[in-house]
This record gives C-alpha cells, structure tokens and sequence, in this order.
C-alpha cells in the first residue's frame, strides 16, 4: 500500500531463527566491527528505508535477545524454526503487515549494504542477489509475491521463487558465516 506521500512501503524480513550447528554458537552473535552481525543486518535494512525490519529468531532466542540491540525492529520468534529456512520465511512475512514488497534478507552475510539494498528494491519486481555464480538472498520480492513465499516449506528457503529473477550483483556474497574461517574472513574484510 502506497504511505499517503505517494511512495512505497518496503518492509525487511531478517531470517536469524537457524542454530548455527557448524559454527558452534549463535553466528547471530558474530562481531564485525562494533556490531553482531545481526545488528549490521538490521542497520543495512534501516538505511536502506526499509519502513519495518522483521527479525525472526528460533534457536537461542533469550541469548540474542540479551547481546543484540534490536531497538525499532519487530522481533518475532518461529517455534518451529527446526523445520528449516522456509518456516522462518513464513513467520516473517506474515509480520510486515501491508507493505508493497519485502526484502529477504539472512543475518550472517556481511557484505550486505543499504546500497545493495536499494538497489534490489529499485526494479520493483523479484530480484535476486548474484553471486558464486547463483542467484540468492538478499532478494525483493513484491507483495503479489506474498501468497508464495508463505506456502514454501523446507529448507530450501526462496530459492525456486528467484530461478526466473533479475539480479544485482553483490561483491562479497558469496561469504555467508557459517564456520570459525568464515568468520576469521568476515572479521579481516569488514571489521
């Protein structure tokens, strides 16, 4: 829905619900410079003017809770974040009420940029990020997109709703924390 300045309303949706099995503690909790890369991810989303940010945490909910600053964002909480990537898609579209689109984003890729962000959100169409010679998230998808998003299941998030999608590049994408190297390269990189 337009916000009456004859603009559109953009929502994030930050999927940080996953239990971090191969890193072994919440990567939610990673530092990159002065912030977890949950709240670098919140903030990309922010600046980007993203008009809701959705968290959708799961596996060690109190723990983030308690070492993340999530002031202005709307923390929901997937119970059955086990099922895997989709069921934490669905909770956080359910959340963003009646924006006109939504960026799907993940809390653990540090080379995410509010700049990156708009740029997906620019052709106002389903737009996937490149990288690693794939299209994944970061990704925008319109609200006519909804209904789907919301009927995935598994663990395979979005990634047949973006095989047809535009794309814009993203330099970096391709490191996604997930082990000790990965954060030892996010660290070196970019904080």
């Amino acid at each position: 829905m337009r916000d009456g300045r004859d603009r559109f309303v953009t929502a994030a949706v930050v999927l940080a619900a996953g239990p971090s099995t191969r890193l072994g503690e919440p990567k939610q909790l990673v530092m990159v410079g002065r912030e977890t890369l949950l709240e670098r991810s919140v903030r990309a989303a922010r600046e980007a003017g993203c008009e809701t940010v959705v968290v959708v945490l799961g596996a060690e909910v109190e723990r983030i809770l308690e070492r993340c600053n999530l002031t202005g964002a709307v923390v929901v909480v997937n119970d059955a974040w086990e099922e895997g990537m989709a069921s934490s898609i669905r909770v956080g579209v359910g959340a963003v009420g009646g924006a006109d689109g939504v960026l799907l984003m993940t809390c653990d890729q540090p080379a995410v940029t509010a700049e990156h962000l708009l740029a997906l959100m620019a052709a106002g169409e389903v737009t996937a990020s490149a990288y690693a010679g794939r299209r994944g998230v970061p990704a925008y998808f319109p609200a006519a997109s909804f209904p789907a998003l919301r009927a995935l299941r598994g663990d395979a998030g979005a990634r047949e709703l973006l095989r047809e999608a535009g794309t814009v590049d993203l330099v970096g994408g391709e490191l996604d924390v997930d082990t000790d190297a990965d954060r030892a390269a996010a660290v070196k990189l970019f904080g």
